[in-house]
């Protein structure tokens, strides 16, 4: 049943995962479980701030941890979920009786959002130099796990929701 499907949405940071998330959890009345809320009220700190002090593998496990306690909560809720949970195989794994959304962003789109947000973690890197990197090292876990790809920002975050529930509305009985 689709009300028992969790939606996951996945991209680089950026790409417009809480938006597109927000707005599908409004119009499916589901709950939303957002990465970076999850790290700021679990672990009191943004995404960049763990990185900075706790190292970049405790940050990535945290965030597979948000994924998959997402996964496991009923009602299904929309999951905007953080890229690096591609990088576990155990979590790609976990994907797979979920709808995963992918918003393949830009690196251009993507680095001007880094730019942006001081909470978004930069590994030490310029904004584009990143953006790049992740995207060249992620596309092809994207691909592997996603149900529906979505070109950003070419395609909005409104006209992503509409096709996801159009999509959603297909595979009702």
């Amino acid at each position: 049943m689709v009300d028992d499907t969790p939606i996951v949405v996945v991209g680089l940071m950026g790409a417009g995962k809480t938006s597109v998330s927000r707005l599908l959890g409004k119009r499916l009345d589901r709950p939303v479980r957002d990465s970076d809320e999850y790290l700021r009220e679990r672990y009191g700190a943004t995404a960049a701030e763990i990185a900075e002090r706790e190292g970049t593998e405790v940050l990535h496990a945290r965030e597979v941890e948000h994924l998959r306690a997402g996964l496991a909560e009923r009602p299904a809720p929309i999951i905007a979920a953080a890229s690096s949970v591609l990088d576990d195989p155990g979590a790609r794994a976990d994907l797979k009786p979920a709808l995963v959304v992918w918003l393949d962003a830009t690196p251009e789109f993507v680095a001007e959002k880094i730019a942006a947000k001081p909470y978004r973690p930069r590994f030490g890197m310029e904004p584009l130099a990143l953006a790049t990197e992740l995207h060249e090292r992620r596309a092809a876990s994207f691909e592997e796990v996603a149900d529906l790809r979505f070109e950003r920002p070419a395609v909005s975050k409104h006209e992503v929701a509409r096709a996801v529930l159009d999509h959603l509305s297909r595979r009702e009985p």
